[in-house]
């Protein structure tokens, strides 16, 4: 067994609540929690191309915010999407 060692890090007090949430369901210790989705995390950034991780936060611009909010407006479904979404 490796040797463990303890990290701090400020997060959220939501992402706090999912994980004593999941804790809390799932009878799983928070340490091993942690690890095994630090693990997961930082696997999938080493062996996969950098565009298609896909974060969990992403931050938009007010001019962005706006094409993308008049693209969702008076954009046409391309036949693939309609196709997908039947």
């Amino acid at each position: 067994m490796d040797k463990e060692t303890q990290i701090s890090a400020p997060v959220s007090a939501a992402t706090r609540e999912l994980l004593e949430r999941h804790v809390r369901a799932s009878g799983v210790k928070k340490g091993h929690l942690v690890e095994q989705a630090l693990q997961h995390y930082l696997v999938a950034l080493e062996q996969l191309p950098a565009d298609v991780i896909v974060h969990p936060k992403l931050v938009v611009t007010r001019k962005s915010g706006e094409a993308i909010l008049k693209q969702a407006r008076t954009g046409k479904p391309t036949k693939a999407l309609r196709e997908l979404m039947r």
